[in-house]
């Protein structure tokens, strides 16, 4: 049997409506009303109908009569709230009951035990009440003869109203109805007063702006507290109490006093809610390490330390994206890297059929058509959420506009809350247990753990590095058996993040998109300039020109307020030889070079750090080029040190090779990210940079390759000032002509056709 649901209206029952209790001052059940009060409140009438309709009120259970007492305040009673000795005795009085009802102890005639039924208990013969007077003069025979033993059982002083009693609450809530409520007294733990739990409070307060005290130490300022406050007569609990309490209540005192502090902030502003990733690309965590392994730059083959950075799915554990860089992260190489989340990973010559896309729901044909090539087992989506650090990579306006782009949500994590990217903190300490360990050029944990030499023990190169993580991601990790990460809804069967990531395909489905070659130039920093009438347009001291600005330079753009007259153009910080200009009325993206480059040969790869450290040495020497053709052997003096090209490998110091190597694998990935004008095969990969070539001396042709592209430039800038000088200088146009050409007022000559535009007009 269950307790009575229906509510008692009475005068004196208390109601909790939202969360906050009401009394019933009065009932008026002839017109269905109702009465309620709260201290410091307005009565509130109402009528029974709304008030048994709404779905935020509930029956204090301090007041309720159909519960027994010791359920009230709390959660009902059951027997597992007593301990074995008592509920020996509980199942002891239940057998009498049973006797009394039904003449048998075990309630059922087919159960009987010798002897059953007792005349006295006989159903056929008896009336309950008579059963129950014959089992009081029992009991009180069975005290008399051992009243030891009576005593122990609790059944010494049992009445006939106690049989009826014990009855009724077995029917309403089981054996447990038959428990004495002195059996379950509530715990009431230590007795604080109003005024000693101020104090302790205030000097909480107080000593989160301090230096860390001890237990005693704050024992002895809540005692000054309670005296100047409330006076000596004020009883303070011992100081074993107040050190217990203070655990209790605040936690542990073992932490900084630093962290202390912080996490008393951010527990002020928690909300108490917490996310639950229920699917892929719900959040995805963003984190950058050092790689512990040292590599070998492509360009003079020096063991240099680069930058891991993972994206992983919170959900699946899947490491969805990576990047290797020379130099720390930027917020181009994070909007890379989302896109690298949005887009199918190519397979790639050297790997197997094992490797490739084989998600059931979604046919790797299908996914292959859409992608342009094989893809590889790997999931790829949208990002809803990207959880960050707190670098100050992740905030910029740059990372805004990309988010806004990619329609992401890119949040850092909280202060000393490491749940919010623990996962990709046990992903780099996994990956470096499982691989970097074994790889020769690995550094140790610390100093003290590091080899002889691990500089001299590199071997990779930083293309064979990014190979080789590609290739124990998709073939290794995603296949891995989970331990601590097994799902809530399976925890102790086997998954993987392949096998989670099949499952959610199936549970929810799989969007399949794949974005466009475009986003590339979107996700880039944006520039809003004027176009200059002859020169192109001038963004970070270098001015870039192309055939696509033709038709747009005396044209206003339409754009009114700081951006007045101004177009917008995209440019990748990682390669300023050219920026991105998307025609506003064909929408199609233009590639601008800068006026500077050669035209025949090829340009060294330079970065933004070069182009501000030419124009700090021209400021220096006082000069103002009038051209980015003056530029250019600046530009490439600088590029080669100083020093002739042959001597590059002995006469440059390492951070001068290194530099150079920055720049240009800072080049390549821009050329690797760069939308291809024409198609690819299937084996070429569209996310990553491309892998070095397998030669013996790959070093040295990337080197010998960067001095001839120096010198090649150098000699072509040369031949171009000498043929300046044999041709006759072209005659600029009159006052008169321009402003014809430009003027919208001009009428048509009476010469030219009546269809066809005069010249120089748009």
């Amino acid at each position: 049997m269950v307790a009575s649901t229906a509510w008692d209206l009475s005068a004196g029952n208390e109601f909790i409506v939202n969360g906050l209790p009401w009394t019933v001052e009065a009932f008026h059940p002839e017109v269905g009303k109702v009465v309620l009060v709260r201290p410091e409140h307005q009565p509130w009438q109402t009528t029974v109908r709304q008030l048994i309709h709404r779905t935020d009120v509930r029956q204090s259970t301090r007041t309720r009569k159909d519960l027994p007492a010791a359920s009230r305040g709390r959660q009902p009673k059951s027997m597992l709230d007593l301990p074995p000795d008592k509920q020996r005795l509980v199942m002891l009085r239940v057998d009498h009951l049973r006797e009394v009802e039904s003449g048998f102890r075990s309630g059922d005639p087919v159960k009987a035990l010798p002897g059953e039924p007792k005349a006295q208990y006989d159903p056929d013969t008896t009336t309950l009440t008579q059963r129950r007077h014959a089992k009081v003069r029992e009991l009180r025979k069975d005290t008399v003869a051992n009243p030891d033993l009576a005593a122990e059982q609790r059944l010494d002083k049992v009445s006939y109203r106690t049989l009826v009693r014990w009855d009724l609450d077995r029917r309403r809530f089981g054996p447990v109805g038959c428990a004495d409520d002195r059996w379950l007294r509530e715990a009431t733990g230590r007795h604080i007063s109003s005024a000693v739990r101020e104090a302790i409070f205030a000097v909480r307060h107080e000593t989160l702006h301090r230096s860390k005290l001890t237990a005693k130490d704050r024992e002895r300022l809540i005692h000054q507290y309670v005296r100047e406050e409330f006076g000596e007569e004020e009883k303070v609990p011992s100081y074993e109490t107040l050190r217990v309490v203070w655990r209790e209540w605040f936690g542990s005192s073992g932490a900084r006093q630093r962290y202390a502090v912080s996490a008393a902030r951010a527990q002020a502003v928690a909300t108490g809610r917490h996310v639950v990733v229920s699917r892929p690309g719900q959040v995805v965590a963003l984190d950058t390490t050092v790689l512990p392994v040292k590599v070998r730059e492509t360009v003079f083959g020096d063991p240099v330390s680069v930058h891991l950075t993972l994206a992983l799915d919170v959900y699946t554990h899947s490491i969805v994206a990576f990047r290797l860089t020379l130099v720390s992260d930027t917020s181009v190489d994070v909007a890379m890297i989302l896109r690298d989340v949005m887009m199918p990973l190519p397979m790639r010559p050297d790997w197997g059929d094992e490797m490739e896309w084989a998600y059931p729901g979604v046919p790797g044909t299908v996914v292959a058509g859409f992608a342009g090539g094989k893809v590889a087992g790997l999931p790829f989506f949208a990002p809803e959420t990207v959880t960050t650090d707190h670098g100050s990579v992740y905030k910029n306006h740059h990372l805004i506009e990309v988010q806004r782009v990619i329609g992401a949500n890119i949040r850092p994590s909280r202060v000393l809350r490491p749940p919010d990217k623990q996962a990709v903190e046990r992903t780099f300490g996994a990956i470096q247990s499982l691989l970097f360990r074994i790889l020769p050029g690995f550094q140790g944990i610390d100093s003290a753990d590091r080899g002889v030499d691990p500089e001299g023990d590199a071997c990779l190169t930083v293309a064979e590095m990014e190979h080789l993580i590609a290739t124990w991601i998709v073939k290794i990790w995603q296949n891995r058996r989970f331990g601590s990460y097994a799902p809530s809804w399976d925890p102790s069967g086997d998954h993987s993040p392949n096998s989670l990531f099949a499952a959610s395909m199936a549970q929810g489905g799989f969007a399949l998109q794949i974005p466009p070659a475009d986003l590339y130039y979107r996700l880039l920093p944006t520039h809003r300039v004027t176009i200059h009438g002859r020169r192109g347009v001038k963004i970070r001291n270098l001015w870039y020109d192309g055939p696509a600005l033709d038709e747009w330079r005396f044209r206003p753009s339409g754009r009114g307020g700081v951006a007045k007259n101004k177009y917008v153009f995209h440019r990748d910080p990682r390669d300023p030889c050219f920026v991105y200009f998307q025609d506003p009325l064909t929408h199609e993206w233009h590639q601008l070079r800068w006026v500077g480059l050669p035209e025949e040969g090829r340009m060294p790869a330079f970065s933004d750090a070069r182009v501000r450290q030419v124009m700090r040495d021209l400021r220096k020497q006082g000069l103002t080029p009038k051209s980015d053709k003056d530029l250019l052997p600046l530009l490439l003096d600088l590029i080669g040190g100083n020093v002739p090209v042959e001597h590059w490998p002995t006469r440059l110091t390492k951070s001068q090779r290194v530099e150079h190597a920055r720049e240009v694998s800072q080049a390549s990935a821009a050329a690797a990210d760069r939308p291809k004008p024409m198609p690819m095969d299937d084996a070429t990969d569209l996310r990553v940079p491309r892998q070095a070539e397998p030669a013996d001396n790959v070093v040295e042709l990337r080197w010998r390759q960067r001095v001839e592209q120096g010198q090649a430039a150098i000699d072509t800038e040369r031949q171009r000032r000498r043929e300046a000088g044999d041709h006759e200088p072209h005659v600029p146009s009159t006052l008169g002509q321009r402003l014809r050409g430009t003027s919208l007022m001009d009428l048509l000559d009476d010469e030219s056709d009546a269809g066809t535009p005069p010249e120089g007009r748009a």
